[in-house]
């Protein structure tokens, strides 16, 4: 880990991926008791990759998420609130309900939205990237996709359009092992994944996934040359899911070796080795995350559902269909 990193900025991150953690948690049991309809994702065991990635993101900059993409809304900005409140269908949350655990947004803070489809976001990223840069306005925009996505055609030709016009675009690979629950080693023949990136004759950098301050390295230098415009970067953080692909498949077959990687735990041990927070801080941090989580279902649950009549409100496609 590196040493630079104030006792401020570690401390923000670890009340990132802590406020991740406990979120996460409480959606698994959520979904298990039948209260949150759909299907989830999580994101369990990688926290350090979004909490790294958008530490140095304002609210203009732009993401786009994946189908496990609470996290990254969370390590943006969203509220949690209406996070919760999304997940259960409820009116209050930021999609009104209507978009799901794969589907939230939030265009306030720079969500432009998680995608069920694999790679679906990406394409949208490249067009807000071009916005920004079109405008002058120095903004980033951030793409977070897993392995399997960099083999669909949507992100090569994304890579090659964003190389091109050097565009601010960052592409941030989280490699956890696995397209759905097919293994790395079937379904790509490379050893990393951002050796996709030399293609395009775009920078690229691996790192450690699980240590969130490899990611925020990784991340600012990306961030400070895209806002530069020297065009954009691609990281790919080698990391690994603590639960299935989604909730009710197989846990995947490594957790033994991957889980005394846990990033909290690494940067806990951090901050303690450089006098930046004890037992008793680490614990304050840990309740307030759990006191946000269960203020957020509270909210969740004393929501109204949308009404029959507002089904077709917010959508377009259906215009003239009658």
């Amino acid at each position: 880990m590196e040493t630079t990193v104030t006792k401020e900025v570690a401390l923000s991150l670890y009340r990132t991926m802590n406020r991740i953690r406990r979120f996460e948690e409480s959606v698994s049991l959520l979904y298990s008791q039948g209260e949150i309809p759909g299907f989830v994702h999580l994101y369990l065991g990688e926290e350090a990759v979004a909490a790294g990635i958008c530490h140095g993101l304002t609210p203009t900059d732009c993401i786009t998420s994946t189908h496990r993409g609470h996290g990254h809304c969370i390590a943006k900005g969203a509220s949690m609130n209406r996070m919760m409140a999304e997940l259960f269908g409820k009116k209050t949350g930021s999609c009104k309900g209507k978009g799901g655990s794969m589907h939230i947004a939030d265009l306030s803070v720079g969500i432009l939205g998680a995608n069920g489809i694999v790679g679906g976001g990406i394409p949208a990223t490249v067009g807000a990237a071009a916005a920004l840069d079109y405008r002058g306005s120095k903004g980033v925009a951030v793409a977070f996709f897993g392995d399997g996505a960099t083999n669909t055609g949507a992100f090569h030709e994304t890579c090659n359009l964003a190389a091109t016009w050097k565009l601010p675009l960052i592409f941030v690979c989280e490699n956890n092992l696995f397209a759905l629950s097919v293994p790395l080693h079937k379904h790509q023949n490379l050893s990393t994944v951002a050796s996709r990136a030399a293609g395009y004759e775009m920078r690229a950098r691996v790192v450690d996934g699980n240590d969130v301050l490899a990611v925020l390295d990784a991340a600012q230098e990306a961030i400070g040359l895209a806002r530069e415009g020297m065009g954009p970067s691609f990281i790919e953080c080698k990391t690994y899911r603590w639960r299935g692909h989604s909730e009710g498949d197989p846990l995947p077959p490594a957790l033994d070796t991957w889980k005394p990687r846990c990033p909290l735990i690494r940067l806990q041990n951090w901050m303690q080795e450089a006098g930046f927070a004890d037992q008793g801080m680490i614990q304050k941090i840990d309740e307030a995350a759990k006191d946000e989580v269960a203020r957020a279902i509270q909210f969740a649950r004393n929501s109204p559902s949308p009404s029959p009549e507002e089904a077709r409100d917010d959508l377009y496609t259906l215009q003239g269909a009658e």
